[in-house]
């Protein structure tokens, strides 16, 4: 077998000497969504936040319909999603967990849901990502004066706590729906909620038009509580 010239072998090790000099396009930013069906592209908010992503951002939308903290664990969901091996994730969970859903998924707010949480924490920060806590959007069971009857306020308040104790930053999506629906009212919100056959209105999830409004919200509050995340995104409509 006859060896190769000097001057080819020279000009080959030329080549791939310039060729790993040359800049390596950047991988997206990966922003991987952990949570119940409030955050799913079907019946939540994912794919309005998706939508306002610029190309530099790749969202993965791993939530899934009926989970709480506890079940998106014990059935493995989190460990894919983990796998995904995501920059950021944000996690969003209690909807599920409240009493009333079954053993499988609920949680007491100041233990078992506060010791889940601070799992999606400390595992996401021990793969090198960063976490941001999302508090549960509101449900928009109202008042006869047009305040929000909420259930949710001891997972809410569990979630906040953890992020100021954890460092972590947190998207107020309870607070600030709850504030829009209560300004808003029950009209406006029921244009933005799914319906059943009979024509009674879903007040737990969201429709597409509902999505594209609270997947703005999320990225408002995210552009806040994460700056560097802020360029990511379209800037909101005038």
């Amino acid at each position: 077998m006859r060896s190769l010239p000097l001057s080819v072998i020279t000009v080959l090790m030329a080549s791939l000497v310039s060729a790993a000099a040359q800049p390596q396009p950047a991988r997206p930013v990966r922003i991987v969504l952990v949570g119940d069906s409030t955050v799913t592209d079907e019946s939540g908010w994912g794919a309005g936040f998706r939508q306002l992503a610029l190309d530099t951002v790749e969202v993965i939308n791993l939530a899934a319909n009926g989970r709480s903290s506890k079940s998106y664990i014990d059935e493995g969901r989190w460990k894919e999603a983990l796998a995904r091996r995501g920059d950021y994730y944000l996690i969003q969970f209690g909807h599920n967990d409240e009493p009333g859903k079954g053993p499988e998924r609920e949680t007491d707010p100041k233990t078992t849901f506060r010791a889940n949480i601070r799992r999606y924490v400390e595992e996401s920060r021990g793969i090198g990502a960063t976490p941001v806590l999302i508090t549960s959007l509101v449900r928009r069971i109202y008042n006869q004066d047009g305040t929000i009857k909420t259930t949710q306020t001891p997972y809410v308040t569990e979630v906040r706590g953890l992020a100021k104790e954890m460092q972590v930053a947190l998207v107020d999506l309870h607070a600030i729906s709850t504030a829009d629906a209560e300004q808003a009212g029950d009209d406006v919100w029921a244009d933005l909620s799914p319906r059943d056959d009979k024509g009674v209105v879903d007040r737990t999830h969201l429709n597409a038009k509902g999505g594209n409004v609270v997947g703005r919200m999320v990225v408002d509050a995210l552009r806040k509580a994460v700056p560097a995340l802020a360029p990511l995104f379209k800037a909101q409509a005038p």
